[in-house]
């Protein structure tokens, strides 16, 4: 959303930061998907910034991106949101066993690297961040997922966060 996501600041002692915002409502919406290679050395980042909600039909197409991109057989892990129940019938229907799914149990976001994605890039990258306009905004998202898609480190923390062996 536009509105900041505030965190700790600085300012010259005696003075009280002040961040000027007002009440927006306009936000993006994005979808993501964290690869790991099948000799497991590399980690990858892939995602996509929409100007509406992720819906089923946007779900399976940025899977569909995903097939073309690696060229392989997948397994794809997901958690319980609609989205991803519905777009995964229609996955299966469609690639059969190109598409392997794996389900993480309700309402577990602890356990999904993703979800460490997101964290990092709003509560880190971008805290503090007041963007001018949605453009700002995206532009800023986008910056802030390319820079991790190279970071194998911080991918990999994702991973040891969520109490996961690669």
């Amino acid at each position: 959303m536009l509105q900041p996501v505030v965190r700790r600041t600085w300012a010259p002692e005696g003075q009280t930061p002040i961040h000027y915002s007002w009440d927006r409502r306009d936000r993006l919406s994005a979808i993501s998907a964290v690869t790991v290679s099948p000799e497991r050395r590399r980690l990858g980042l892939c995602f996509d910034i929409h100007d509406h909600n992720i819906d089923t039909d946007t779900f399976e197409s940025f899977v569909r991106w995903l097939r073309r991109r690696i060229r392989r057989r997948i397994i794809l892990v997901v958690d319980r949101w609609s989205v991803h129940r519905s777009g995964v019938r229609r996955l299966l229907d469609r690639f059969g066993s190109q598409v392997q799914v794996e389900r993480l149990p309700p309402y577990a976001p602890e356990l999904n690297p993703v979800e460490q994605v997101w964290s990092h890039t709003k509560h880190a990258d971008l805290a503090n961040y007041i963007p001018d306009d949605v453009a700002a905004l995206a532009e800023a998202v986008s910056n802030s997922l390319d820079q991790a898609s190279t970071n194998q480190k911080l991918l990999r923390s994702f991973f040891h966060y969520a109490e996961l062996s690669l």
